[in-house]
């Protein structure tokens, strides 16, 4: 089976796709979607959190909100907001986080399916745990849907000749084009119709990707491969062609993603004063007391503090790390073996109910306000990860520490969606 295949996408009309693309699942609570989708009826956020459309209160796990989101799903078909290509096809989506600058930075990823087995027989790659909760959930969400509804954020090592077919598709106009008005981000959307082009794509993956990586959506790849391998199991007359042996996807070169930081507050100092956890910080950092001014990390294993309005520099001494080890190299475990663990006595990053994580796209800024207002303690901010380290550490089969990649632009979701059927 080839690495990835085109799809017959249902894509919204153009007039309707800046209102009903929305943002991800996972990075609005209920009560926020809500809030977004005030007289908005086109908003997908009413097929991936329907629980907006049920009575508030209602968890969004319950089987009343799975109903509610089929039948909003199908009526969003049933309106024409969802329209399926007659035939079968690649698409860029192409992202910018300053799209009225000039000079801005656009991420170009290719909309394609992936293949259920690849996941299985880790051909795609993941550097993340799962929880068999959050798995459950969207393999739910894909059965009662029996689509992709939101795509998985994938990488891949690049390569020139792709970028050029990018360049050369990009070159027209877009289908869509539109600056999304929660955050500012932008977001250009081509159809490949070129056959030619799209057998080429599929045949440089098959003989030129080793590999692709789960950058975002580790849940959604594990569900969505899950629910093929249930279909396969049902199904008697199985053939391996399918279309519920694959999974949507979108796929960006490596060298084009941006990783921000991935940053820590904690509610207490575990019994220390402030003068008592600074002398124990001496055993694996320097530490540096930078003033009252924001302080960002600027490079490998240095760390920011903020502790009792002023902020600190953290620079990991010799002998406390391992750059020569894919985990040993992480900032997120140093930090978490020297100072989570061994001082502040969080051994389990996903349960302890005293530690919470703050993605970077916030600013340090909100770091600053948690501790200011007296529900956190302390903050640290961490120097982002780079793609190399994640794919080293998906080559060698290991797994990162909680909360460690945060990629933004976040995809959008309802620009394409892919049907099992």
């Amino acid at each position: 089976m080839s690495i990835i295949k085109p799809f017959k996408g249902f894509r919204p009309p153009v007039d309707i796709v800046e209102k009903l693309a929305s943002r991800p699942y996972d990075v609005l609570n209920s009560e926020e979607a809500r809030k977004e989708c005030e007289g908005n009826p086109y908003s997908l956020l009413h097929v991936t959190k329907a629980e907006i459309d049920c009575p508030e209160g209602m968890k969004d796990t319950d089987p009343e909100v799975y109903l509610q989101v089929v039948k909003n799903y199908n009526s969003f078909k049933d309106y024409g907001w969802l329209v399926q290509d007659k035939e079968e096809k690649l698409y860029i989506y192409a992202q910018s986080m300053n799209p009225t600058d000039a000079n801005a930075h656009w991420q170009y990823g290719i909309v394609a399916c992936a293949y259920s087995e690849d996941y299985i027989n880790k051909v795609i790659k993941k550097h993340e745990l799962t929880r068999k909760d959050k798995e459950e959930d969207r393999m739910r969400h894909v059965r009662i849907t029996n689509a992709n509804v939101e795509p998985v954020f994938f990488a891949y090592p690049a390569i020139a000749r792709i970028d050029e077919i990018v360049a050369s598709v990009t070159a027209n106009k877009p289908i869509y084009d539109f600056v999304a008005k929660e955050d500012g981000f932008g977001h250009r959307f081509w159809v490949i119709d070129d056959r030619k082009l799209i057998d080429e794509l599929v045949e440089i993956f098959d003989k030129q990707v080793p590999a692709m990586y789960i950058a975002d959506g580790h849940h959604r790849s594990a569900a969505a491969a899950l629910v093929g391998q249930e279909k396969k199991e049902h199904n008697p007359a199985h053939t391996g062609k399918e279309e519920y042996n694959y999974f949507m996807t979108v796929i960006f070169p490596d060298n084009q993603l941006n990783v921000i930081d991935y940053n820590r507050v904690v509610k207490d100092l575990n019994g220390l004063t402030k003068e008592q956890f600074l002398a124990k910080l001496n055993d694996a950092y320097v530490v540096e007391d930078m003033g009252t001014e924001i302080y960002k990390p600027t490079k490998l294993h240095e760390h920011s503090m903020y502790l009792d309005g002023h902020w600190y520099k953290m620079t990991a001494k010799a002998g406390k790390y391992d750059d020569n080890d894919p985990i040993g190299v992480l900032d997120v475990k140093i930090l978490s073996d020297h100072v989570l663990d061994a001082i502040l006595g969080i051994k389990d990053l996903r349960t302890d109910k005293r530690i919470d994580f703050v993605g970077g796209i916030r600013g340090l800024g909100e770091l600053k306000r948690r501790v200011d207002n007296g529900e956190m303690k302390v903050a640290f901010a961490l120097y982002p990860v780079s793609m190399k380290q994640i794919i080293d550490i998906a080559d060698t089969g290991n797994i990162m520490p909680p909360k460690t990649t945060w990629f933004e632009p976040k995809l959008r979701s309802g620009l394409v969606i892919h049907e099992l059927n």
